[in-house]
C-alpha cells in the first residue's frame, strides 16, 4: 500500500508519521513483474534521468 502525504515545506511529521516511515524502513522490498529489481544497467540509466532531470529543475528556477 502506499500512502501519500503532503507537508508545508515548514511542517515537521508527526510522531506517528515518524513512527510509520520507520516501520516501512524495516520492510524487505517485494519486487514483482510490475516493479521487478533493476539491472546495474537500468540503474545507471535511472540515476542519470534523476540528475538531468534535477538539473534542468535547478535552471529553470529562478
Amino acid at each position: 500500500m502506499i500512502r501519500t502525504v503532503t507537508l508545508d515545506r515548514n511542517q515537521k511529521p508527526t510522531e506517528e508519521q515518524i513512527k510509520q516511515i520507520e516501520e516501512a524502513a524495516k520492510r524487505e522490498i517485494v519486487f514483482d513483474e510490475d516493479s521487478p529489481e533493476l539491472t546495474p544497467a537500468m540503474e545507471k540509466a535511472f540515476r542519470l534521468a534523476a540528475k538531468n532531470r534535477n538539473t534542468q529543475r535547478n535552471v529553470s528556477v529562478s
